[in-house]
């Protein structure tokens, strides 16, 4: 029988953007499968918060247990004072035991002046938890001046900077598959794997999210971010233990031998009609599409190319990892167009994870022809259990204080320093056109991996 799951303190969740779209999307509907799961504390309340008080009701009339436990108290990075009050009335119904959970689901630009007004009116304490939504700062400059107002009031072990793409099933079967399977672990390397890559493309345009777009973009609100957390775990040595110090221990050093990202390795695009949408300049340099050939300067990776791609209103919508592993097949056999191509290990890192090695195999018929066909793994389905989605995940390790798949102050400084390059000179915006898949300078990034897997291969 699986243990139980621990038991979090009665808790206090201040929710700082409890009418936008991540928290009606994501936060709400995560903390309700928390609460019907009965993964939440014995005893919490939910306080959300903004500048204004919400239109309508901010959870449905049969979210049950949820409904009964929400209020919401006006709040500004100008005026807290109401809000501490509701804390700490809050907290003392809950006992000495409880802790104030507090989540910024606000804009980059809104996290300083947060910070400064939860210190002043004190919420800024011990048993105090804070979680910061990506990107965390917009440079290296604004991260450190983020990180060190945070270290004013807050121990490093407080401060939970969310990057969600960390709590996915999928991300975490890399370390299973990686660290806990003889067939995989000798061939990760530089002498077996000829290029990786990391690749989210999104269908979607900006959903009305102009404004939050146009202080962010690509690059930094998906591969200083996501993409490139994704790539520590694909890239790291194997950690001393499965905690939160060690994991991110071994992808700090993996970002301390990430390389500087260069103009010459990188592609920025913008889809034609994102200068039409609401609250988007006119004349606006901001990159819907981001493309960067990375390189980890370690005896492990030395040579071998990460290739990471994202962009806005791109043909499909996917979540890859792939792996193109070197061809060292006999030259036995013919082979036909797709049996020529290379082996490959792919990680879709989607709710539902899968995992495919696609291999050489004989074409049935009277020839012995190859040809290429995928050993697919459905995680979920293979073993009939369903997995948190990655907010509820992520949440319910906040509540419990396990910091393993949350990003630490000197990783997020160093990518902001790998960066740097890009944001003093990025590449020229180049055009593209919607439901296409991005700019065709793209595609040269990827030569070492015989092209982008999508849309040559999926």
């Amino acid at each position: 029988m699986n243990d139980a799951p621990p038991v979090p303190d009665p808790h206090v969740i201040v929710l700082f953007g409890a009418t936008g779209d991540l928290a009606q999307r994501k936060i709400w509907p995560g903390l309700r499968r928390l609460a019907s799961a009965g993964l939440l504390p014995p005893d919490w309340r939910v306080i959300g918060s903004g500048r204004h008080e919400p239109d309508g009701e901010l959870v449905g009339e049969d979210w049950g247990e949820l409904r009964e436990r929400v209020s919401f108290v006006a709040s500004s990075a100008e005026d807290g004072s109401a809000l501490a009050a509701a804390v700490r009335s809050a907290r003392a119904q809950l006992g000495d035991q409880a802790r104030t959970l507090l989540y910024l689901s606000v804009p980059p630009s809104a996290m300083r002046p947060m910070v400064d007004m939860l210190a002043r009116a004190g919420l800024l304490e011990d048993r105090t938890r804070i979680v910061m939504e990506k990107p965390f700062g917009s440079d290296l400059a604004s991260a450190r001046d983020l990180n060190a107002a945070l270290h004013e009031h807050l121990h490093e072990d407080a401060i939970f900077r969310i990057d969600h793409f960390l709590g996915k099933e999928a991300a975490q079967d890399i370390l299973a598959l990686r660290f806990a399977n003889g067939l995989f672990s000798p061939i990760w390397n530089r002498e077996h794997v000829a290029a990786v890559q990391i690749d989210v493309p999104e269908e979607l345009g900006i959903e009305g999210r102009g404004e939050f777009y146009e202080q962010t973009g690509a690059f930094r609100d998906m591969v200083v971010t996501h993409l490139s957390q994704i790539l520590g775990l694909v890239a790291m040595e194997a950690p001393s233990a499965l905690d939160a110090r060690s994991v991110r221990d071994a992808k700090a050093r993996v970002f301390d031998d990430l390389q500087p990202f260069e103009r010459a390795d990188a592609v920025f695009g913008q889809f034609e009609g994102y200068r039409d949408e609401d609250d988007v300049d006119p004349e606006s340099r901001t990159e819907t599409f981001a493309a960067l050939r990375a390189n980890v300067d370690n005896e492990r990776w030395r040579g071998v190319p990460f290739l990471l791609r994202t962009g806005k209103a791109m043909a499909e919508g996917r979540r890859m990892v792939t792996l193109t592993l070197r061809d060292r097949g006999a030259d036995l056999f013919p082979r036909d167009a797709d049996g020529d191509r290379p082996d490959e290990i792919v990680v879709e890192m989607t709710d539902d994870p899968t995992l495919a090695i696609d291999v050489r195999v004989k074409r049935p018929g009277p020839t012995c022809e190859l040809t290429h066909a995928p050993l697919t793994l459905d995680v979920e389905r293979a073993l009939d259990e369903h997995g948190l989605e990655a907010y509820e995940r992520l949440i319910h390790d906040v509540l419990l204080g396990d910091q393993l798949l949350f990003t630490r102050a000197d990783e997020v400084e160093r990518l902001w320093e790998c960066a740097a390059p890009l944001l003093a000179s990025p590449p020229e915006l180049e055009r593209y056109e919607p439901g296409s898949w991005g700019p065709a300078a793209a595609d040269a990034l990827a030569t070492a991996a015989g092209g982008w897997r999508l849309p040559n291969r999926s």
